[in-house]
């Protein structure tokens, strides 16, 4: 984290451009009054050391943009509606991946097989900016089932959040359908299931007590990322459907130079990264036999 932080801080000062840049021409006076506001007139490692002691206090800074909003606030505010977006769609991904990831180990080679990973490789294929109109096209404008945007605190309440969690957790679905099925396979040509086999246990039995713990650690290994790719690759998927979250401050804060903000959304966004693949080493460890923590 501070690694990330130091060389965020850096490369975003040294880029052109800044908070106030703008193509109207602000008064030296002016300028000079709103740098010192916002310590910018400080030199670079001063102004370093001073966000490093503001961060380490939990204090993320005034945001430059947003006149009447800490970046604490803007966080606060927005965070929550991302964390429920990202893992529903989570959700969605997992359950419907790993169902059909089972369905095409158990069925190989079949019709069904062919059927399900090549919708798994569209899931892969088609980008979030194009899925998500067509999804709204026939969904909210032809069939006129679900709304085209809106949030669950709207007069839409949850319906809302279907269309933008579907089409969020598509390329997710893809990825642990494939592993699922490749894991499974494996999993089902190994001595142990043969062994099983051979004293007579059924095939739901032997998938649930021998196939999916050891199978489904490739896709364990694989949520860490996924989990915080999920909530913070969510920005496309927000400005499709007007979702008031994360994502939406971020690119408005890039497109600011609004400093403070940028570097809260990506301290968060780190953090939700480093937390997540350390979950998943936990939970390896309590899947797979093998690997022990000492």
């Amino acid at each position: 984290m501070f690694v990330i932080v130091t060389v965020s801080f850096f490369m975003m000062r040294l880029a052109p451009g800044g908070p106030f840049s703008s193509e109207k021409e602000v008064p030296p006076a002016v300028m000079e009054n709103l740098l010192r506001k916002y310590h910018l007139d400080e030199s670079l490692p001063r102004q370093y050391l001073r966000f490093l002691g503001d961060v380490v206090q939990g204090d993320l800074g005034p945001s430059f943009t947003n006149k009447d909003f800490t970046v604490n606030d803007l966080i606060a505010a927005s965070l929550p509606n991302s964390i429920i977006l990202g893992l529903t769609a989570l959700g969605f991904a997992l359950a419907a991946g790993v169902t059909v990831g089972i369905i095409s180990a158990l069925r190989q080679n079949s019709a069904l097989d062919y059927g399900s990973m090549s919708l798994a490789v569209t899931g892969i294929s088609v980008p979030l900016f194009v899925a998500g109109p067509v999804l709204m096209l026939i969904f909210a404008v032809k069939l006129k089932w679900l709304p085209t945007s809106g949030w669950i605190t709207g007069r839409n309440g949850m319906v809302t959040l279907i269309l933008p969690a579907f089409t969020l957790s598509m390329p997710y679905f893809a990825y642990i359908a494939r592993l699922s099925r490749a894991s499974i396979v494996e999993t089902l040509r190994s001595d142990y299931i043969r062994t099983a086999r051979a004293k007579g246990l059924s095939m739901p039995v032997i998938m649930v007590k021998h196939v999916l713990k050891g199978a489904l650690l490739p896709v364990v290994s694989y949520l860490g990322p996924a989990c915080a790719g999920i909530v913070t690759g969510s920005v496309v998927v927000e400005s499709i459907f007007v979702v008031p979250g994360l994502g939406t401050f971020f690119v408005r804060s890039a497109l600011n130079r609004d400093y403070t903000l940028i570097m809260g959304t990506i301290i968060v966004y780190s953090l939700i990264l480093v937390a997540m693949n350390f979950l998943v080493d936990i939970i390896y460890g309590f899947l797979d036999p093998r690997i022990s923590y000492k």
